[in-house]
């Protein structure tokens, strides 16, 4: 791997987080699929999975009336290379969201995105979202 790995992949993890957070300071289910490419592939925090930007629109919408305002930290991130200028990244991500209501809230989620560099622009091209198990998910 090149040396310059850490800080490129860390320059396309902070690009994605920038651009998903201005996108979600005021609930954009438009800016937030603009961060994905066309074919990516999209686990997020409800059942099912989103694939292509349509889905992952809708996913987004899915929130409107319920967020009014989210921001998320990209947290102990670990990174491999998959090929130019696409990188994987693997950690946690922090979240603060402000609903509808007006109430506060935040939880910590399991994160693994992949994240490709196309028409100059990071874009994601997976994301997975999950909650840490409690438990080891065998039947006791």
């Amino acid at each position: 791997m090149p040396e310059n790995l850490p800080a490129l992949a860390n320059e396309a993890l902070r690009s994605v987080e920038r651009a998903w957070n201005a996108a979600a300071q005021h609930w954009d289910a438009d800016q937030l699929a603009a961060i994905y490419t066309p074919d990516a592939v999209f686990f997020g925090g409800r059942p099912g999975i989103s694939v292509g930007l349509t889905e992952i629109r809708a996913y987004f919408a899915s929130y409107i009336g319920i967020l009014k305002s989210t921001s998320m930290a990209l947290v102990d991130q670990h990174f491999r290379q998959l090929g130019p200028e696409t990188f994987l990244a693997q950690g946690y991500v922090e979240f603060k969201f402000l609903l509808d209501s007006g109430k506060n809230s935040a939880t910590k989620m399991r994160t693994t995105l992949t994240i490709v560099k196309r028409n100059n622009q990071w874009k994601l091209i997976q994301h997975h979202f999950s909650t840490t198990p409690e438990t080891i998910p065998v039947p006791q």
